[in-house]
């Protein structure tokens, strides 16, 4: 009979007891990483209701605070979900043509960013008629989301369709931020729109996002980053891939784009509007004043700035006239 030496005994032990502990901090580095990945799943969706349900901004002033008249009017979205979207309509004595202004992410009609109704002011000077309006789930629009222009491109259609149904008169477009990005993309669409002002668009939603998302969020790139583009879709009706104003350039090319986008930009690289524009110098211009935030160089440049922007409408106005 063989006897088992306890030298081999108490290493088989030893073995053992090693397997059973290997086996807990297994299980348990198993338990925490999908507990982690819970966690980050919930918070990766919490940023996504949180980015697409800002709070509104309610509406404070009326162009008639700044000596305009003007009527209410309500706006039908071109989107499924047919969107209420009301906003002014403001006129000048002569009108010659009709700017649409469309508002940034978080905004409402009168943009207190720029300001609109300020500018909108200028623009009436000018005898060009003025159209403000909410974004879907902004001021004191319908929808039950932002979508970052996915939808609101739609919106912004809808606008352009009454402009064009109710006047005669040439239809330009003016955003900032993703107003501009909307802009950009509503015009790709639309063969009644003469000319767009973009200040401060991204170029491609997806990759901005890819990149950008935690200015917008403040969390961590990694993990938040790629796990709230993967969940994005799902929690959301935002489809990145809808919104890529780089695209819809060259569906609005020969028809001209004016960019302008400050280089202290840290919400949107002026980078952005910088690749749009390169892709056809002959139509598209650019202005990068030095230094300018986000959205700001109205602030810090009026009058030059509703200079440029007039001096481009007029001529867009002219050639659209040579060319009739």
């Amino acid at each position: 009979m063989e006897t088992v030496s306890p030298v081999n005994t108490q290493t088989q032990a030893v073995a053992d007891k090693k397997r059973r502990r290997v086996k807990k901090i297994s299980l348990a580095l198993a338990a925490l990483i999908v507990i982690l990945a819970l966690v980050c799943s919930t918070i990766s969706v919490y940023i996504g209701y949180q980015l697409t349900r800002p709070e509104k901004k309610p509406i404070a002033e009326t162009p008639a605070d700044y000596g305009m008249v003007y009527t209410d009017q309500i706006f039908t979205s071109k989107a499924d979900d047919s969107a209420a979207l009301p906003g002014w309509v403001i006129e000048p004595e002569e009108p010659v043509m009709t700017v649409i202004m469309s508002h940034g992410y978080r905004g409402n009609r009168l943009e207190k960013n720029v300001p609109f109704l300020p500018l909108a002011q200028q623009f009436i000077d000018a005898n060009y008629r003025v159209i403000m309006y909410d974004f879907r789930h902004s001021g004191e629009a319908g929808g039950k989301m932002v979508t970052l222009g996915t939808k609101e491109k739609y919106d912004l259609l809808g606008v352009i369709d009454y402009a064009k149904s109710s006047y005669d008169e040439p239809v330009a477009l003016y955003g900032i931020s993703m107003g501009a990005a909307t802009s950009i993309l509503a015009a790709g669409l639309s063969a009644d729109v003469m000319a767009v002002v973009a200040d401060s668009p991204f170029s491609d939603l997806k990759s901005y996002l890819s990149q950008n998302m935690s200015v917008w969020t403040g969390l961590p790139h990694v993990p938040f980053t790629p796990l709230t583009m993967f969940l994005m879709p799902f929690v959301t009706e935002i489809e990145p891939e809808e919104a890529s104003p780089i695209k819809a350039v060259e569906q609005i090319y020969p028809r001209p784009i004016y960019f302008i986008h400050g280089t202290g930009d840290t919400y949107i690289p002026y980078t952005e509007s910088q690749k749009m524009a390169a892709l056809h110098p002959d139509r598209f211009q650019i202005w990068n004043p030095e230094g300018i935030q986000h959205v700001k160089t109205y602030e810090h440049h009026a009058d030059e700035y509703a200079a440029n922007v007039i001096d481009f409408f007029e001529k867009s106005r002219a050639e659209l006239s040579a060319a009739q």
